[in-house]
């Protein structure tokens, strides 16, 4: 898989990215690099422990990962979930979570077809 075959799989916008990140090599780094990042673990965990102050730092923290490398299905996901739990609300609403696993799936098996 090409790294403008991984975008369109991701939903993400390939040609946006590189107007962020300039060189491909430079981004296709990040994206692998992805995969070994924390924030989704932590995000589980904290919804587990319903800790939603560390729950809301996680998804914070995952809506900016995935705006700046242009997961844009994931983005959107952790928008909402982090919108719903900001000044320290509780999750309501579990689907909101589930979106974001499932987006997160969504990038980590595009990440392992990389070229």
């Amino acid at each position: 898989m090409t790294l403008k075959e991984f975008y369109a799989a991701v939903g993400g916008d390939y040609d946006a990215t590189l107007n962020r990140i300039p060189k491909e090599s430079m981004v296709l780094r990040f994206v692998k690099k992805y995969a070994d990042d924390k924030t989704y673990a932590q995000l589980t965990e904290a919804v587990k422990a319903q800790d939603w102050e560390t729950a809301f730092r996680a998804s914070h923290t995952l809506k900016g990962v995935a705006q700046n490398l242009g997961f844009d299905g994931l983005y959107r996901a952790a928008f909402a979930l982090t919108e719903e739990m900001r000044g320290g609300k509780p999750l309501t609403d579990t689907a909101l979570y589930d979106a974001v696993a499932q987006q997160q799936q969504i990038v980590l098996d595009a990440v392992r077809q990389l070229a």
